[in-house]
């Protein structure tokens, strides 16, 4: 040993002691300082343990006292949210004693009340995974979890559902290994399969669950975090129950909201409950919105017919009817759902609002602002002049009245040529739109035309009249039916086979089915009428899952030669056709895909994406579209850089995200690098993707900044995407930021006749009815999907990606499946008698309010007007009076409403 105070290393012990005491100044740490404690507090923690060793005493009546001095402390201590009460705190250090003294006790009544004290200190003392808290909870007393505090449930819920799952799993292993023992026919490993432990049924959790826990939450206003522990579970339908006149408005918002984020089919059942709940509390019209999203056309019924109000009935009926779905139902409900009522709603919000007068494409294209020589801007072709009459048929849509087509001489029709004449009749039926029976007379003349091609587009008119409106008569099924059957020119054919697509999208009719399937099996029958039969069909059975209709498409393709298939371009409708009856459906798709996958060559790749992208559109899947992104960022060989299925995932991937907000926030950043680095079919197709996130709603700014960049791109192909994107995304809003935009492009390609054309057509989009109606696939708020426009507008994105061929060639009418994506976007208000009722309401943008507590504003920045009024994307209105009650709590469209009994008017009052 060394001497005089020196350790082994030969320094002085003393230094050491200094270095310790001064915390080590060049790395180490002075040890913590006791927390001093005031005379209350040490108190406190001396009774703590004086508890704990009392817990432990022989005498019973000493341990329950103990135990309830204990109890009582816990349950009323306070403390700020940020700290942990005393008396856990200073229980802390015994946990291990109170585990042994638990071990060791014989008395149920004292270790059940000991379990509760060690499953409260398990929150901060167990190990992780271990779920001491929950272990120790069911060999508790069993009393009122409650008492502990909201943070101690809270707790145990996120420990219920880990042990729920790993249970499940252990069950699931046990299971598995007896199998493979008993299938190998070895019987030791069978014999020790049965030996092994008996996991732990998962079930024996369920009375915890639904006896305490899931009543305090939805007593304590916590009913978001009651839904996550039954979802976990799998026990969501107890929910409904426990939902009343307090709760449900919450309940069902959350359940909508959630059911964007589950993969299916629990969507399906969160949407199921949801539905359960609300007609439970007889909240029809509520329930009848999550039946549409849900797309069970049985439930929606039983609603209808579940309800016994009349005037609630006829509010459904209005729902429906802007829905485009037509149940059965009885006669004054199904003449509301026809949507008669279309149009004397338009024309009187246009008058409402000074714009009945009929406008021309000079008014939109505003040729004086744009910086170009007269020579040049007077120039009078055939194609510009077919631009001006989409643009003049946009403009004008459902007015009933123009200054080119509409006139007694019609010279307008004679200023296009040939196959633009097509265009030029079916013209007619966009600016007649919705008003059945005073359009036909108007297009009937031109039915009778020598000229083919105004026949045809006659034809083509009948079925764009139609578009989203129903007619006893069925005038569209009787006037096209001879043209589909019969000997006649291709172009005469594609009128009435499109006219008849247009005309009963959506309404899955059996008759339309009866014309259209001989067309599509005849292999004698020219491919563009195919095309055009199997784009109907899609768009008439739309998420249908029409197995005979798939087979008939998918044998048009397997039999027809492949080289034909891929060197015409209007074949890709055949495959839109196909993706159209499984829109939406998700995991139904998969026999239809296996199916494609006979198809060969880049067709076939071509089908099998349309199918997969179709059947997510509008779902939301994160990892549907997760798959489609990352096949859109792999790079093809040089070989097949023209391939266009990979551009196909872009816009669908879009579709897929475009259900809800924040989906289309992280699909517009994705979008960016995809432009970045993709390829070229790729880079063509992103502009199209941008405009399925964002149609008709130009206030995201940076949508519109990021495309119009693109409009200048070297790839003209890419250029034109950007200019139709630019169109849809302002589509019907008159926004004037892209209206300039649109008008310098009109200057920098005035000398590109093709550029010039999408210019234009992107002109008359931002103008569509005169500002009055939307493109978009879904409602204002995004809560539900309207399945013909999605359809619409997915037909159209794969028509332009070959704009050039297809639209700059002879098949512009497609463009007229646009019309079936048009909706007004008004708010109408009905007294009872379903006449107009003017009423101030509140219009702002729409506030999430999702999960919050109490009842939060649900739009900001308002205005208020008097009805009717316009409804932007995004946008929510509100009731500013209280002299009514609205029958449905979603304020767009048409809404009845009835007097309030409670309602005292100021000036009779006075």
């Amino acid at each position: 040993m060394a001497e005089g105070g020196e350790k082994k290393d030969g320094k002085p012990k003393e230094k050491d002691d200094k270095k310790a005491a001064d915390g080590g100044k060049k790395g180490g740490k002075a040890p913590p300082k006791e927390e001093e404690l005031s005379e209350e507090d040490a108190a406190l923690q001396e009774q703590m343990a004086l508890l704990v060793q009392r817990c432990a005493d022989p005498e019973p009546e000493l341990r329950r006292a103990a135990l309830e001095s204990m109890t009582t402390e816990i349950r009323t201590a306070t403390s700020s949210m940020t700290s942990v009460p005393k008396p856990l705190k200073f229980l802390r250090p015994h946990y291990g004693t109170l585990k042994e003294t638990h071990a060791a006790s014989a008395d149920e009544e004292t270790t059940a009340k000991l379990a509760d004290v060690l499953s409260v200190l398990a929150m901060t003392m167990s190990e992780e995974g271990k779920h001491e808290s929950l272990s120790y909870r069911l060999v508790g007393s069993g009393t009122d979890i409650g008492s502990w505090g909201h943070e101690y449930v809270r707790h145990l819920a996120s420990e219920i559902g880990e042990e729920y799952n790993e249970r499940l799993a252990a069950v699931a292993s046990k299971a598995e290994a007896e199998a493979a023992a008993a299938g190998g026919g070895d019987p030791a490993e069978a014999a020790a399969a049965a030996a092994a432990s008996e996991p732990k049924a998962a079930e024996d959790l369920l009375p915890l669950i639904l006896e305490h826990m899931v009543p305090f939450f939805m007593k304590h206003n916590a009913e978001a975090e009651a839904i996550d522990l039954l979802m976990e579970v799998g026990q969501l339908d107890a929910l409904v129950p426990h939902v009343d006149k307090t709760n449900y408005k919450r309940i069902c918002l959350y359940l909508g909201q959630v059911a964007h984020y589950v993969p299916e089919p629990e969507d399906a059942q969160v949407l199921t409950v949801a539905v359960s709940a609300l007609r439970k509390l007889e909240q029809y019209p509520e329930a009848l919105r999550m039946a549409i999203r849900l797309g069970q056309e049985q439930i929606i019924q039983d609603i209808l017919a579940e309800c016994e109000d009349e005037l609630v009935k006829k509010q459904m009926a209005y729902m429906l009817a802007r829905q485009g779905l037509r149940p059965e139902a009885e006669e004054d409900l199904a003449r509301i759902m026809d949507g008669s009522h279309l149009t004397e709603h338009y024309i009187e919000l246009a008058r409402d609002l000074d714009v009945l007068e009929p406008k021309t494409p000079e008014d939109v294209y505003k040729s004086h602002l744009e910086k170009r020589s007269s020579s040049s801007s007077n120039v009078d072709s055939a194609r510009q002049n077919l631009a001006s009459t989409f643009v003049n048929a946009f403009l004008n849509v459902g007015f009933g009245s123009d200054k080119l087509m509409l006139t007694e001489q019609n010279k307008w029709l004679y200023k296009n040529k040939e196959h633009g004449m097509m265009s030029a009749a079916a013209s007619l039926g966009a600016i007649l739109c919705w008003d059945v029976d005073g359009g036909l007379t108007q297009i009937d003349k031109f039915l009778y035309s020598t000229d083919n091609h105004i026949k045809a587009g006659a034809l083509l008119a009948v079925g764009v009249l139609n578009c989203g409106v129903r007619n006893e008569c069925d005038p569209a099924l009787a006037l096209l039916t001879e043209y589909v059957e019969g000997k006649h020119p291709a172009h005469i054919k594609m009128g009435a086979l499109l006219g008849l697509g247009l005309a009963y999208a959506g309404t899955n009719k059996e008759e339309v089915l009866e014309q259209l399937m001989p067309v599509v099996s005849d292999l004698d029958s020219p491919l563009d009428v195919t095309a055009i039969a199997a784009l109907a069909l899609g768009l008439v059975f739309s998420a249908s899952c029409h197995e005979d209709i798939s087979q008939a498409l998918m044998s048009a393709l397997l039999e027809r030669p492949q080289e034909a298939l891929e060197k015409e371009s209007l074949s890709r409708l055949i495959c839109v056709g196909v993706g159209l009856l499984y829109l939406g459906k998700q995991q139904e798709v998969e026999v239809a895909l296996e199916l494609a996958k006979a198809v060969p060559g880049q067709v076939g790749s071509y089908c099998t994406l349309t199918l997969e992208t179709c059947a997510y559109a509008g779902t939301g899947n994160v990892l549907k579209v997760q798959r489609l992104m990352a096949m859109a960022g792999e790079h093809a060989p040089k070989e097949d850089e023209d391939e266009a299925a990979p551009a196909a995932a872009a816009p669908a991937g879009a579709a897929g995200a475009s259900g809800e907000e924040l989906g289309c926030e992280m699909m517009s950043r994705t979008f960016l690098h995809m432009f970045q680095y993709g390829d070229a079919p790729v880079r063509r197709s992103v502009p199209l993707g941008l405009a399925l996130l964002s149609t008709s709603n130009p206030m995201r700014s940076t949508v519109i900044d990021t495309i119009s960049k693109m409009t200048h791109d070297a790839d003209q192909e890419v250029a034109t995407s950007a200019i139709i994107a630019m169109g849809l995304v302002a589509g019907g809003t008159n926004n004037s930021k892209v209206a300039a935009s649109l008008r310098s492009l009109a200057t920098y390609y005035a000398k590109e006749p093709g550029m010039l054309f999408a210019v234009r057509l992107a002109q008359g989009l931002v103008h569509a009815g005169k500002g009055l109606v939307t493109l978009s696939p879904y409602h204002p708020d995004r809560s539900l999907p309207h399945t013909v426009s999605l359809a619409a507008l997915t037909a159209i994105c794969h028509i332009c990606f070959d704009f050039k061929t297809l639209v700059l060639g002879k098949y512009h009418f497609l463009l007229y499946l646009l019309v079936s994506a048009m909706r007004p976007r008004f708010l109408v208000t009905l007294d009872t008698d379903l006449k107009p009722l003017p009423v101030t309401v509140r219009v702002g943008q729409a506030v999430d309010v999702v999960g919050q507590a109490g009842t939060p504003k649900t739009i900001t920045g308002f205005q208020t007007h008097t009805t009717p009024v316009l409804l932007a994307m995004g946008e929510r209105a509100e009731l500013a009076t209280d002299e009514y009650l609205p029958l449905t709590s979603f304020f767009e469209g048409v809404v009845i409403l009835k007097k309030n009994p409670d309602y005292d008017d100021p000036m009779t009052s006075k």
